[in-house]
């Protein structure tokens, strides 16, 4: 093991963990904003509750996910300077434009929604979430156009071995980028909807209120929306992977040499045969590369090497991502299904929707994980391999030791993480003290 692995094993554990929290924070956001709005036009009480509980909920996972995120700032220069270098004139504009506008936003008006409560008029105070939660949203577009531009970079050009943007509206509307934002927000919310549906599963075993009913539903139909909009985007994917990424599908379907009428391939020795071609260019016949003609295409256009990603991640993470996306979309929808005519949600139901908090959590590791994986051995397609992204003169006992205390650091916040959410969880919604003006009890005490 060289520098170079260590490397990708630290911005890979750190990365995979920050990711952890940036779907929650997406997707969570927009479920208080829209609890809140409940409130304030129908003023039922239960749904102030609820904004406050999963407010809080929101603003310790939104601690963490700031916390974490800096990291990944710090490795860019330490592991990975080259890399750096190279894409440096292009990722400048969107991650200026996503701290300038999209981070500032967010912190800014959750600020004051943080303190504004009961010292800002109901409807600004309202307007104060959805700008936060909007901004959440706003900042995972510029990221996700600035990763979108390393899977199939345009706009740019390479002068003096770097790459200058020559056009930035077309960085931001990269036909990648068009198809993965809404599948990534779309599996936010998925994570999300998840989250809420486990915590209302874990009080409706122990309470009667009709509360936890109300958010439960709730979640269920923000999880089964959001499902169908993952399987439209990832069908988008699909075909643009086709055309921009070969080398990655192939490797997704374990398919090996070029085939007519290519087959979806469920589980080794399990095959349905056209399928892929279908999903691919939408014709039964069309001819998908393989792995192998494609790695001797490489070769005579890019010289020696090898060409392929990791074989067995890229084809296992892929049938995890949709194994584990479907089940949490199953459940939600056998839930709406089962509670269509009914209030309240049966004992069964209750315990399953505890199995919604890792199941996506899993599903958009196992994406995450195909996503960058099967970019390999590319950091840039085509323009800039990993071998020669690290920086030079890094040393393997310097990475090392940065990639432990990483480690360690991330490990301590996993714990506070979980001690904190699991806290507040079982502390559940503050109950009304009859002897306490409504007022005074309905301003939420949202900092620590």
């Amino acid at each position: 093991m060289d520098a170079l692995d260590l490397a990708r094993w630290q911005f890979g554990v750190t990365t995979v963990y920050h990711f952890l929290f940036v779907p929650l924070t997406i997707g969570l956001g927009i479920f208080v904003a829209g609890l809140q709005t409940a409130w304030h036009r129908t003023g039922k009480e239960h749904y102030l509750k609820l904004t406050k509980f999963f407010g809080k909920l929101f603003l310790i996972n939104f601690a963490m996910g700031v916390v974490t995120g800096i990291v990944q700032e710090f490795q860019f220069g330490m592991n990975w300077s080259e890399y750096s270098i190279f894409v440096g004139d292009v990722f400048g504009a969107p991650l200026a434009m996503e701290a300038l506008l999209a981070f500032f936003m967010e912190s800014t008006f959750l600020g004051l929604w943080i303190f504004g409560w009961d010292r800002l008029p109901k409807k600004v105070h309202l307007a104060c979430i959805w700008a936060a939660a909007i901004g959440s949203n706003l900042s995972a577009y510029f990221i996700l156009a600035a990763n979108a531009w390393m899977k199939h970079p345009v706009g740019y050009e390479v002068v003096d071995g770097k790459a200058r943007m020559t056009d930035l509206w077309a960085v931001l509307t990269n036909s990648t980028a068009i198809a993965q934002v809404p599948h990534v927000i779309g599996a936010a919310f998925i994570v999300a909807g998840g989250f809420v549906l486990a915590v209302c599963g874990y009080w409706m075993l122990r309470t009667r209120a009709g509360m936890w009913r109300s958010a439960a539903r709730a979640a269920l139909v923000m999880t089964a929306i959001a499902g169908a909009v993952v399987a439209g985007t990832g069908d988008m994917s699909a075909k643009l992977m086709y055309e921009q990424q070969p080398m990655k599908l192939a490797s997704a379907e374990g398919l090996e040499r070029d085939t007519a009428g290519a087959p979806l391939t469920l589980a080794p020795g399990i095959e349905i045969p056209g399928v892929l071609s279908f999903l691919a260019t939408n014709d039964l016949n069309a001819t998908v590369q393989g792995t192998e003609d494609l790695q001797r295409r490489f070769e005579q256009q890019f010289g020696p090497g090898d060409y392929r990603p990791d074989q067995t991640v890229v084809f296992w993470s892929f049938r995890l991502m949709i194994g584990f996306g479907l089940a949490t979309v199953g459940l939600s929808v056998l839930g709406l299904w089962l509670t269509r005519r009914r209030r309240v949600f049966p004992t069964l139901l209750s315990r399953a929707l505890l199995l919604a908090l890792p199941l996506p959590l899993l599903a958009v590791i196992a994406g995450w994980l195909l996503s960058e994986i099967g970019r390999q051995p590319w950091t840039v397609a085509g323009e800039l391999l990993t071998a020669s992204s690290v920086s030079p003169g890094v040393s393997l006992a310097e990475v090392a030791t940065s990639l432990t205390i990483f480690t360690l650091l991330y490990g301590g916040l996993a714990v506070a993480e979980a001690v904190l959410l699991s806290r507040h969880v079982r502390k559940g919604v503050e109950e009304r003290d009859p002897a306490v003006p409504a007022t005074e009890q309905l301003e939420p005490s949202l900092m620590y």
